[in-house]
């Protein structure tokens, strides 16, 4: 069933603001890749400067992909497992200083509620979308 009217209004703002937003963060891991290398070498992940490059790519395409709709599906349940696997490793609140605490459950916060909206993204490529490249599996 096609999203008509108000509802195809709706959805190309949320994927405007939702998958702009994205690629946005994931721009600034290139823009930012010695000071988030540092980060992620201080969070203890494995290789962190591929792992930044890594995951700005995803939250470039990922982003890309829901605002175009190119491979919508992909691009949402991509961009949900890269948040949910950044809230667990980078954003540790339980783990760290009480003086950090509050800025580390935040960002774990956010990073779970935007999983969550990336995964109803995911859920509303079953209908086909307006103002969309339609390419996808």
């Amino acid at each position: 069933m096609a999203a008509t009217g108000i509802e195809s209004a709706l959805l190309v703002a949320a994927r405007l603001l939702f998958g702009g937003v994205l690629a946005f963060m994931g721009l600034n891991h290139f823009l930012q890749l010695k000071q988030m290398t540092g980060y992620a070498q201080f969070k203890g992940i494995p290789a962190p400067k591929l792992s930044v490059v890594a995951s700005g790519a995803v939250l470039v395409l990922g982003g890309l992909g829901i605002v175009v709709g190119a491979f919508p599906l992909v691009s949402a349940l991509a961009v949900a497992g890269f948040l949910v696997v950044s809230a667990l490793l980078m954003h540790d609140f339980w783990a760290v200083d009480e003086d950090q605490t509050q800025d580390e459950m935040t960002a774990f916060l956010k990073n779970v509620v935007m999983a969550g909206g990336a995964l109803a993204i995911g859920a509303l490529t079953t209908q086909s979308w307006a103002v969309s490249i339609g390419i996808g599996l």
